[in-house]
């Protein structure tokens, strides 16, 4: 399984303002577009933590998973959450020949954790031998921060501030808060490796 960004969130959909305020620092000073870019840093690394701790994409962008193979016959499981729509599946065999399948054999089960293509008949094209299938998605929560759920965002806030404050090399794990703010976020298993 490869899981690959096909886009990526602007620099411009960012909270810099906002972790700005949080962290308490001035305004209109001449080297305030460096410290944005330090800000912009630790933000984009507090979201790779929190999202990688959920499994959740906070802001809408593109995805592509690449398999070998299905996990089920009639199902896959897709990695991040919550997926907004599939935009192609594509077959490619061992010569490289890759093969677009028609949208009205899958369909998306949404699911605020664990979402799933599904074959709308009994199983989902098979993937040729020694070939591969990829599924094109857009995952995230929308297009803006402002769709981001508050605690997830607050969870980020803190993240980054700690990120910033910690720049020495200071302090490690995350807070105990970040810990709390994400917990209803995170992926319960409770199939032992079967279906939910």
């Amino acid at each position: 399984m490869d899981l690959i960004e096909t886009s990526s969130v602007n620099d411009g959909l960012l909270p810099v303002a906002a972790l700005r305020a949080h962290l308490r620092l001035g305004t209109g000073f001449a080297d305030e577009a460096t410290g944005d870019a330090l800000l912009l840093q630790y933000l984009r690394a507090a979201i790779a933590t929190v999202e990688s701790r959920t499994g959740k994409a906070l802001i809408a962008r593109g995805f592509r998973l690449v398999l070998d193979r299905w996990r089920w016959a009639d199902a896959q499981a897709l990695p991040v959450a919550p997926v907004s729509g599939i935009d192609a599946v594509t077959l490619t065999d061992a010569e490289g020949q890759e093969t677009a399948i028609d949208p009205a054999r899958w369909r998306l089960v949404a699911d605020r954790h664990r979402p799933q293509i599904a074959a709308t008949g009994a199983i989902l094209p098979q993937v040729p031998t020694s070939g591969s299938v990829a599924v094109d998605f857009t995952a995230g929560f929308g297009a803006t921060w402002d769709a981001v759920p508050d605690d997830l965002a607050q969870a980020v806030m803190l993240l980054a501030a700690q990120y910033y404050e910690g720049r020495t090399g200071a302090g490690s794990g995350l807070p105990l808060q970040v810990e709390a703010l994400v917990a209803r976020w995170m992926p319960v298993r409770v199939t032992a490796g079967g279906r939910l």
